[in-house]
């Protein structure tokens, strides 16, 4: 584990709450990654999820793309998003962050916030965006921006791209290992913890490629039903933060506790909510063969080792939930336009190959898929830093 190059702590002078930076590394000058907002977030857990952004740059390197990997990085901000007083404490981060942001430090919604509150509050800072530090590296950027910004219009079903994209890479990992295991789409019973921006999208891919979501659990407890839930029914009863109206609930469908998502009769979980969700304790109580991480480091490492013990896989976050991510690389750096349809076969084909790759040097190496990525993100970190460069 390296020391990260920039780790510092905010202290909001208005309501004593505090928010963390940590840039683990630059590349071109330059880093990645988004910025939450949760109680309890603390400067450990970003330098983590900055590592875990490093990764994610360096396993979606394509020497024909135009894409080039970044640096990994994070921000964090220690505050309910639904306080009243949160929307004035990103501002206050933001306009604190703001030599950061300007210069080498890239951010977009990440737990707790969506990009439209993000970029309100960036321009409320004084931001020209929240990716301006990449712009000098573009080859034309009015260009590029338009682009990105017209990718940003695109809506598929009455929901933007840039929700979507993120869920569509879940989604196709979870095939993917499906496809290499010889399990059939059809009937095979997914439970998705968290249905915000990430959940809900995952939900809805898997539901329409013939999996059963047969629980969702969310703030107000979990939903079940055991023939399958109407995912489409409660993406359109949820409100900005991915909680179900309860109202809009079928007959037949359960109200369960919150933690009962993780003892579903189901063959995949997505944790696609918070991190360290699943722990030494509750681990014991899943059944699932296979655990995809959507969310930023939800399964504990000793967590993990149990489960593995167990034979259950768990798909790491590094590849699972890097979709997002590239997929503004992609669009801003020209290797996509704005559509729909180019964008999740883009993304299907980039995170099948992906996974594929983690998959058989895990199989071949006797391995974890987490160590397998690790490994392939190690290779080609210094292919990456001796072409264009890197501070540490």
């Amino acid at each position: 584990m390296t020391t990260p190059l920039i780790a510092l702590t905010w202290t909001d002078h208005v309501t004593g709450r505090r928010g963390h930076l940590v840039v683990d590394r630059l590349i071109r000058g330059v880093s990645s990654g988004g910025l939450r907002m949760r109680p309890g977030c603390t400067q450990e857990e970003v330098a983590g999820l900055a590592r875990g952004m490093t990764m994610k740059e360096a396993l979606h390197y394509d020497p024909r793309a135009r894409y080039i990997p970044l640096g990994g990085a994070k921000g964090g901000i220690d505050c309910d998003p639904r306080d009243p007083e949160a929307y004035g404490v990103l501002v206050r981060y933001l306009r604190a962050m703001r030599p950061y942001v300007e210069s080498l430090w890239t951010t977009g919604e990440d737990l707790g916030l969506s990009q439209d509150l993000v970029d309100r509050a960036a321009a409320e800072a004084g931001l020209i965006s929240t990716v301006q530090a990449v712009y000098p590296l573009l080859d034309d950027e009015a260009a590029a921006r338009r682009r990105l910004c017209d990718a940003f219009a695109v809506e598929v079903d009455g929901i933007g791209l840039d929700e979507l994209v993120g869920g569509c890479g879940v989604a196709e990992s979870v095939l993917t290992a499906l496809d290499r295991a010889g399990t059939v789409y059809e009937g095979t019973r997914v439970a998705v913890q968290g249905f915000g921006t990430m959940g809900g999208a995952t939900a809805r891919f898997l539901s329409r490629a013939g999996l059963k979501i047969v629980a969702v659990a969310d703030i107000k407890g979990t939903v079940a039903n055991p023939e399958g839930l109407d995912v489409e029914a409660l993406l359109a009863a949820r409100d900005a933060h991915g909680a179900v109206d309860r109202s809009a609930l079928r007959p037949s469908d359960r109200e369960l506790p919150g933690e009962d998502w993780l003892a579903a009769e189901a063959e995949v979980l997505v944790p696609a909510a918070v991190s360290y969700a699943i722990d030494m304790v509750n681990q014991a109580r899943i059944t699932a063969r296979w655990i995809v991480e959507a969310a930023n480091m939800p399964v504990l490492a000793e967590a993990e080792r149990l489960l593995a013990g167990r034979g259950v896989t768990v798909l790491p976050d590094v590849v699972v939930n890097s979709a997002t991510n590239a997929w503004w690389w992609w669009t801003l750096f020209g290797d996509l336009g704005a559509d729909g349809d180019a964008a999740f076969a883009y993304t299907r084909r980039a995170m099948r190959g992906l996974v594929e790759r983690m998959l058989t040097r895990a199989e071949s190496n006797g391995t974890t898929p987490r160590a397998a990525a690790h490994a392939l993100a190690a290779e080609t970190l210094p292919l990456i830093t001796e072409r264009f460069g890197t501070y540490r």
